[in-house]
């Protein structure tokens, strides 16, 4: 599994510890930043991840921020996008199953890193359950509710 990980300054702790958690699961990231805890705005890194994601298919994203909020709702602004916020290995499971979602996302300020390490586990051993589910998805990627950012 390829991941882009991205965050906001409220999150970039959390992402470095994802970043090497993931890799120390055998799985490719690529860092889309920030490089600081400096101020950043997380539609930027949201965007930036989100059309990675949906450039490079079969890949997924991980976004976090101080809530998973913000950053979750930006995503999903890109078509393609099926970003899942997440705060336990129950709903990362569920959004992988049921939505299909690309992206896991998450708050730093919600969530401490032996939860984000469940979760990252659920998501990636979940596939897409299909089936009934499906139309749904089909449904989603539809929506004409906002353009790419």
């Amino acid at each position: 599994m390829k991941f882009y990980i991205a965050s906001d300054h409220a999150g970039f702790e959390m992402k470095n510890l994802s970043r090497d958690y993931l890799i120390s699961k055998g799985y490719k990231v690529v860092d889309l930043g920030p490089n600081s805890d400096d101020r950043v705005d997380y539609p930027d890194f949201a965007k930036k991840c989100a059309n990675a994601v949906v450039s490079d298919k079969g890949s997924f994203g991980v976004l976090i921020c101080g809530t998973g909020i913000g950053i979750s709702i930006s995503a999903n602004r890109v078509a393609g996008v099926r970003a899942g916020l997440c705060h336990d290995a129950f709903t990362a499971s569920a959004t992988r199953a049921h939505n299909d979602a690309n992206i896991l996302c998450y708050g730093a300020r919600v969530v401490g890193m032996g939860v984000v390490e469940s979760m990252i586990d659920a998501f990636c051993n979940t596939e897409f359950e299909s089936g009934r589910h499906s139309g749904r998805v089909a449904k989603i990627e539809d929506c004409s509710m906002g353009a790419n950012l």
